[in-house]
């Protein structure tokens, strides 16, 4: 788990693609460069979508993690 301080939680839990990448777009900007977004979805596109809007966009995934069908993820802003 990231020790950077998680400055948003957003639950998209039972929303599909593209959906929870917009939201998680949405919530990084309106958190301070070095603060972390959190989310949790169910949609296990998450997987391999949240990874890639990272790497296209700059932001770091911190963590992502899966338990009983829930994704975990933590984003930090960098920029």
């Amino acid at each position: 788990m990231s020790t950077d301080s998680i400055e948003k939680v957003l639950d998209l839990k039972g929303l599909l693609c593209p959906i929870p990448v917009v939201k998680i777009a949405n919530a990084i900007k309106e958190v301070e460069v070095g603060t972390v977004v959190e989310a949790t979805a169910t949609d296990p596109g998450v997987m391999m979508d949240i990874p890639a809007w990272c790497a296209s966009t700059g932001n770091e995934l911190a963590s992502m993690e899966e338990a009983d069908n829930v994704f975990t993820f933590r984003v930090k802003r960098l920029k």
